[in-house]
């Protein structure tokens, strides 16, 4: 388990974290999400041990990461730069990893070289991108961590890589138990394959949930009423988050739970009406609007 615990880290008179709590259970796959600056990288960095906390502290089944051996033989972390040693292929860098890592599996290894269209004797910097992030995870994951963190793991793979990337994750945390955070950008990639989610903006956590579709808590609600009047009404007994008209059509994102939100849209006798709930997308821009964080301030002259 990962548990973060009030967690600050500052650079100067930036707040990268800001009194970060949350928890990531054992077998699960955590995605981080957030606004451009908000701090996900930071995390990432204190959770693998390279920075250390300014305030509060991370926990890898009870232990501190930062200078910690024990917990950094563990745990992968996959930056958005993978680094490689000049020259070297993954051939090269698996007889490194061998040396340094006594877990490491050399049947998952060969598995991973299977799968992956990898060249494991061509250079690595010669490789493209996507390529270079396919290496990276190969040899992680071939060490059997326990503990993984990917930062923007999406990042320059093809949609077919991408779904094999999701596969060998999923598989993995099933065999292993293993604890998962990925850091993205990327909302659509982790819908239907992260069980949990955290969203951070300005260094502090909004919002940190199951992804299981009522317990997100907002839901779009579209309905034509008779009579126009009653849209008074209905702001007073809904928790209305954003509100569209287009023509008869009223569009509104509501926080609540889906069967009460339709009872009420249904006792003002709507010719049409649907509740529906938000994609991750959907969700991270209402939660964002709410924290001030309009797209619609960008055009404002």
């Amino acid at each position: 388990m990962i548990e973060i615990k009030g967690l600050s880290k500052y650079f100067g008179e930036t707040k990268a974290l800001n009194d970060v709590s949350f928890s990531v259970g054992d077998g699960s796959i955590f995605g981080l999400i957030g606004s451009n600056g908000a701090g996900k990288t930071t995390l990432l960095n204190v959770l693998s041990g390279v920075y250390y906390p300014d305030g509060g502290n991370a926990y890898l089944d009870g232990r501190t990461p930062f200078e910690n051996l024990a917990v950094k033989s563990e745990t992968a972390y996959i930056s958005d730069f993978p680094y490689f040693f000049p020259g070297s292929t993954v051939e090269s860098m698996a007889k490194y990893y061998r040396s340094i890592y006594p877990s490491w599996n050399e049947e998952k290894f060969a598995y991973f070289k299977s799968v992956f269209p990898i060249n494991a004797k061509q250079k690595i910097s010669a490789m493209s991108k996507g390529m270079q992030r396919q290496s990276a995870i190969m040899l992680s994951l071939s060490y059997m961590p326990r503990y993984i963190l990917f930062d923007e793991i999406f990042d320059g793979l093809d949609p077919v890589i991408r779904e094999l990337v999701k596969k060998i994750l999923i598989d993995y945390v099933q065999e292993t138990r293993a604890t998962v955070i990925i850091a993205s950008h990327n909302l659509r990639e982790l819908e239907g394959f992260c069980d949990h989610i955290g969203l951070l903006h300005l260094g502090g956590i909004l919002m940190e949930k199951d992804i299981d579709g009522e317990s997100m808590g907002l839901f779009h609600v579209q309905f034509i009423l008779e009579n126009q009047e009653d849209m008074e009404k209905i702001r007073e007994k809904l928790n209305i988050v954003k509100e569209v008209h287009q023509g008869k059509m009223t569009q509104l994102t509501v926080r609540g739970e889906s069967g009460e939100i339709q009872s009420v849209i249904d006792s003002f006798n709507p010719a049409f009406s649907e509740t529906l709930p938000l994609t991750l997308e959907e969700l991270f821009i209402s939660e964002m609007e709410v924290a001030g964080y309009d797209i619609n301030k960008f055009f404002e002259q």
